[in-house]
């Protein structure tokens, strides 16, 4: 029997001149090429996923303060799968192995469920189809609740994006957001919500990242005419990419790398994670979805060039 990759199975799919990879493990988007150019910032093969690259975020992203939270009066507590900071972080899915509900040359629909545990009492099937077309690709992601009793849920995911600059320092973004939330020192809690408008973090006329460090949810979004908030990214010669959610994502975090416990990888990509619900939603109750037995919930997100 042959080794196995430690991301599971490799999924690729292809669309003119566009190649991506998504992984068993996590349902990652482990890369995406358009026309042989790089515009996420992804892993090898033969690597697991670092600083949660390309991870499904299920059934909440981010952080959890302490992992503690209460629910109809039952307190949870879970892992703390970040404990240098004493948190419980990204969900529950991000390491498990999904399986294919179906697939062609362009598309591959993952699912996974996972099960109660201590922390978080309901079993939640979480699915995605990852599909690309002459729009680019496009990401569809569903949380259904099978249990007897009603489910809080919040989804997101954590791509990188480049534009091929060395670092994000070269590079241009442009944010269409109005407030941010700034967060503690010790466990990157937000505080509140603060207006963009005189910070380092307003970049809602495009400008160079520069040595800006930046690991914050941004929201109050500017949408398009066809609904979609697009953060957009372009380099010096030209090349652009820009990752568009759907109303389901009123939330994006923007993270320079700077944190990353590699010092090779800081700063290489941009992790631009939609979400549903802002970070310590569990705890908080901001936004979160709740679900009834068997009802679902989906959103959708995806990344354009040009």
């Amino acid at each position: 029997m042959g080794s196995t990759h430690p991301s599971g199975e490799q999924y690729e799919i292809s669309a003119g001149d566009q190649r991506a990879a998504i992984a068993q493990v996590g349902a990652s988007l482990r890369s995406y090429d358009v026309g042989g150019r790089a515009v996420i910032d992804g892993y090898d093969v033969d690597a697991m996923a670092d600083g949660a690259r390309g991870q499904v975020l299920a059934p909440w992203p981010n952080r959890v303060r302490d992992g503690v939270w209460n629910w109809d009066g039952d307190k949870q507590q879970l892992a703390l799968t970040e404990p240098e900071k004493h948190n419980a972080i990204h969900g529950l899915v991000r390491w498990l192995g999904w399986e294919v509900a179906d697939r062609d040359a362009s598309s591959v629909h993952l699912r996974v469920t996972t099960w109660p545990q201590p922390g978080y009492p309901w079993p939640i099937t979480v699915e995605t189809v990852h599909s690309l077309d002459d729009n680019g690709l496009t990401v569809q992601m569903t949380m259904t609740n099978l249990g007897a009793t009603p489910a809080p849920v919040a989804a997101g995911v954590h791509p990188y994006l480049t534009v091929g600059t060395e670092t994000v320092d070269d590079a241009t973004l442009h944010v269409p957001a109005d407030t941010y939330l700034p967060t503690d020192e010790k466990q990157q809690i937000p505080t509140g919500r603060e207006s963009v408008d005189g910070t380092p973090y307003d970049f809602r006329a495009p400008h160079p990242i520069g040595a800006t460090k930046i690991d914050y949810a941004y929201t109050d979004l500017h949408r398009d005419a066809d609904g979609r908030c697009r953060l957009r990214l372009s380099a010096p010669d030209g090349a652009a990419v820009a990752l568009w959610v759907d109303e389901s994502f009123p939330y994006l975090e923007v993270f320079t790398g700077d944190a990353l416990p590699d010092p090779a990888r800081r700063r290489q990509g941009l992790g631009v994670e939609p979400m549903s619900a802002p970070p310590n939603a569990l705890a908080s109750g901001e936004d979160l979805v709740v679900l009834a037995p068997g009802e679902s919930w989906t959103g959708r997100w995806g990344i354009e060039t040009g």
